[in-house]
């Protein structure tokens, strides 16, 4: 404890008699804590924005559609088209292990008649676990589809954000009537504003949802377009691709190795590729940042260096009174870890202020928000004291294997 309280001493002091060596000094560390923590600050703003617009799709969904296939099978030949209906479907969950949720998906182009406006609409038939599968938030204040909707067949619909503005401007659809296929429906939801950077079948922001029964009644559909399901945990999708193949291929007759019949996007490859990406991105920056507070910890070393030779007899005295090479190489390596220390802490704040700064800028689309988190304090904390100690230890331990008496000589 006590070579700690002249640790203290010694570096106010240092600090009163050598101002600029020991600002610049500090201001290395500062700098090089500021160039790692931002580094991976930013970078992690960036991997989150990413995912948010990955999952704008859906989040680690998988999405099918039924095809024609490209393999002969018991007898028939190939390039007959399959085709998936409700049956179908339920036998999928009732024969799947590793299913998790699953809706068909009908598509049409539905004239929207507003009595003022007409619109062409993207419009899909769905389930009510589609809108949690594909990230279909609503406002405050509507719903999505609902399985009473479903079983009822009712003239419900909710509709894209963009889609709401075009056809109601600024006024609240919710409760509203719109003619749909010349049936009036019921704006019962709108899509909550989210980042979509992929997507099947065009952006939700422009198109409609109605329960699938609905669109089924009205159209005399029979058979899904697209499937959309996930498995328990999405490094099994793969599995259940497998899996819902073989179901299908024994009902429908097709053979299910045939990648064809049923074709699929699997979104969580575009989650591993970008959690790849990352982790080495992360790595190169971490690299880059903690090279720049290297710089800084040279710095250290230099002026621990100089702290040592003017104070040599000082030293000597000190160990000719009885301390020890054990305290003379705490007290040099506390002060070198005080100037480290001041300057992350220095670095940490100015980091924060300026991740809080551009938060507010209005650049979360192109680069997240960064935040220093406390996985990124915790790691910028440990580079910055292995730095201190590492830069401080030299010094200090040359300083403690001198001689007394010739350290009084000086």
């Amino acid at each position: 404890m006590l070579f700690l309280i002249d640790a203290f001493r010694q570096f106010f002091l240092d600090l009163k008699t050598q101002k600029l060596r020991t600002f610049l000094t500090t201001f290395g560390i500062m700098w090089g804590t500021v160039t790692l923590s931002l580094l991976l600050a930013f970078g992690n703003g960036m991997y989150n924005q990413m995912k948010r617009s990955f999952a704008g799709v859906g989040d680690r969904i998988v999405i099918a559609w039924p095809s024609l296939t490209s393999l002969p099978y018991e007898g028939i030949g190939k390039g007959r088209r399959i085709r998936i209906s409700d049956e179908d479907i339920e036998l999928i969950r009732k024969g799947s292990k590793l299913l998790e949720s699953i809706s068909p998906e009908y598509t049409s182009n539905f004239k929207i008649d507003t009595g003022k406006k007409n619109f062409l609409v993207d419009t899909s038939g769905v389930e009510p676990i589609f809108g949690t599968m594909r990230n279909l938030i609503p406002q405050k204040g509507g719903r999505f589809i609902d399985e009473i909707d479903l079983k009822e067949k009712k003239k419900v619909i909710f509709i894209g954000n963009d889609l709401a503005k075009d056809i109601f401007g600024n006024d609240d659809p919710i409760g509203r009537e719109i003619k749909v296929f010349s049936t009036p429906f019921t704006v019962i939801g709108v899509l909550a504003p989210k980042i979509q950077d992929s997507s099947y079948s065009g952006r939700d922001k422009d198109k409609a949802f109605i329960p699938s029964t609905t669109f089924q009644s009205i159209t005399g559909e029979k058979y899904a377009e697209i499937l959309i399901y996930k498995a328990q945990k999405p490094k099994l999708n793969k599995f259940l691709t497998e899996e819902i193949r073989a179901v299908l291929g024994k009902k429908l007759h097709f053979d299910p190795k045939d990648s064809e019949a049923i074709s699929v996007w699997d979104t969580t490859e575009m989650f591993s590729f970008l959690d790849t990406f990352m982790l080495a991105f992360t790595l190169f920056l971490s690299i880059v940042g903690s090279l720049t507070l290297i710089v800084g910890g040279i710095g250290v070393s230099n002026i621990m260096n100089v702290v040592v030779e003017e104070r040599t007899k000082e030293i000597g005295i000190k160990m000719a009174l009885g301390a020890k090479p054990n305290y003379i190489l705490f007290q040099f390596l506390s002060e070198s870890l005080i100037i480290t220390i001041v300057g992350g802490i220095i670095g940490i704040v100015f980091s924060i202020v300026i991740c809080t700064f551009f938060s507010k800028m209005g650049f979360e689309q192109y680069i997240g928000i960064p935040r220093i988190t406390i996985p990124i304090a915790v790691v910028t904390t440990f580079v910055v004291g292995l730095i201190g100690v590492i830069s401080g230890y030299f010094p200090a331990r040359e300083a403690s294997l001198k001689e007394p008496v010739i350290a009084m000589k000086f």
